[in-house]
């Protein structure tokens, strides 16, 4: 009976492939796990509960959703006062190339590169407007933005939406398979292993400077002259009802960075060291919520003289309220994983899949990884699925963490990048008026170049290195 617990798990992935939906399949395979663990109608529902509740109760993961929920009331907060819309409006009218556009793309990672779909909201519109000039078709522009969205920020080690998120997976997972090791310190060591997201970011690079479209007609029809303001109104973040002061986005940005790095070296301090390696001894979760925090709390204070402070809890709560489906989704995963542990899950895929080659193992969790992702277009999702898989497999096959890890992760990010059901392709078709289908399937051709990169690469590595 022990291989029922990767039933979960199975159902997880084949309601999620089918309904396309990540939150129904993570709440029945959490569902089924319950039942599996207590085979009774009542105890089940209760053991399910008390899976919930278990990953609600620990520490770490109430501060990501705290974090989660804090940073995009601050972006509320910045879009009310008009800091998104200054940032677009001051950037498209001193912008006059194309040159100077994706100089101006690239560059504005150093401050939007804390979340994906906060980054494509400040930048798409930037470049909407300066289509004209740019020369190139809205599917470019788009696939230009989205090389510097999640391929980009998955691979930043700090001060990210995504970071809180892909230590706890890993904290997790390695819980699970019973292995003692620092989460993030193997999510730094991962990183150089994300292949996919570092061949995206070359692809991006190139069409950027060296990509010359194959039909000039379309691009001349695409960049029709709509007027100065055609941006406005293309998102809730540029309406026109708005105010424009680029320095709400600017300030509170180079605050975050400039406090969470501030109190990583303070947290560190505490712990006993010296010089440069406070930073790797310190709580980084600790410092982005406190960054977070004391950023909020001197921007509502600033902000009292314009605006009614009734006003701006309304925006701050409103701008958290859109983050619930993300912790939602990270509540499942969390729960999926403590029943799964109780059905002692790692015990059972280290036994049942033994028989991997181990130098196949990163190899064959990036494809399947792939494959799931592209159908629910969600990364997190992804990660939360596999990486306990991978992480069990890894330890049984005396494979490297960091690098199996690393296909985990770069897996994910082709479905948040690729898929058609993905926030990032949905919100860059939004901005620029295009269709998501059309557009996913635009950037599907070097989307699968790059996999293909990182699949040659996660299977021959292990040959030549110690990995």
């Amino acid at each position: 009976m022990d291989w029922l617990a990767i039933v979960p798990f199975i159902v997880v992935i084949i309601v999620a492939v089918w309904t396309k939906q990540v939150i129904p399949s993570l709440f029945l395979g959490v569902l089924s796990a319950g039942y599996l663990a207590e085979m009774h109608w009542l105890n089940g529902l209760t053991a399910t509960l008390r899976f919930v509740v278990e990953s609600l109760s620990d520490p770490n993961n109430l501060k990501i959703i705290i974090f989660l929920y804090i940073f995009a009331a601050l972006v509320g907060l910045m879009k009310m006062s008009g800091g998104i819309k200054g940032f677009v409006k001051t950037a498209s009218s001193r912008v006059n190339s194309k040159r100077s556009a994706i100089f101006l793309t690239w560059l504005s990672a150093l401050g939007t590169f804390a979340a994906p779909s906060f980054r494509i909201v400040t930048i798409a519109p930037v470049m909407k407007a300066m289509r004209k000039k740019v020369k190139m078709s809205k599917e470019e522009l788009g696939f230009i933005i989205e090389t510097t969205a999640t391929p980009l920020i998955v691979i930043i080690p700090v001060a990210t939406a995504f970071v809180g998120y892909m230590t706890s997976v890993i904290e997790l997972s390695i819980h699970q398979a019973g292995t003692n090791n620092d989460a993030y310190s193997l999510f730094l060591n991962s990183i150089p292993f994300n292949f996919f997201a570092f061949a995206m970011l070359a692809t991006g690079i190139y069409y950027a400077f060296f990509h010359r479209a194959k039909d000039p007609v379309n691009v001349e029809e695409d960049t029709e002259d709509h007027g100065e303001e055609e941006w406005v109104d293309c998102h809730p973040a540029v309406a026109k009802d708005l105010p424009a002061k680029p320095l709400n986005l600017l300030l509170p940005l180079v605050s975050i960075i400039g406090l969470t790095f501030f109190f990583m070296y303070v947290l560190g301090l505490e712990s006993g060291t010296r010089g440069l390696e406070v930073f790797l001894e310190a709580n980084v979760l600790d410092a982005m919520v406190l960054g977070l925090l004391l950023t909020m709390i001197w921007l509502v204070i600033s902000l009292l003289r314009e605006h009614k402070l009734s006003n701006m809890i309304r925006y701050l709560i409103d701008g958290g309220n859109d983050m619930m489906s993300v912790i939602v989704l990270l509540t499942l995963v969390w729960a999926l994983s403590v029943g799964s542990e109780e059905l002692k899950f790692a015990d059972v895929v280290s036994s049942s899949l033994a028989w991997i080659p181990p130098s196949f193992v990163a190899g064959l969790l990036f494809i399947v990884g792939c494959l799931l992702s592209y159908f629910i277009g969600s990364a997190w999702g992804t990660w939360g699925i596999l990486m306990p898989v991978g992480v069990s497999l890894a330890t049984v096959a005396g494979v490297d963490l960091a690098f199996v890890i690393g296909a985990v992760f770069a897996s994910g990010t082709f479905g948040a990048f690729a898929s058609p059901l993905s926030d990032d392709t949905n919100t860059t078709a939004g901005i620029l008026d295009l269709n998501p289908m059309d557009y996913a399937k635009f950037k599907l051709k070097p989307a699968l170049v790059a996999a293909t990169i990182a699949a040659i690469l996660f299977f021959v590595l292990p040959f030549f290195l110690d990995l």
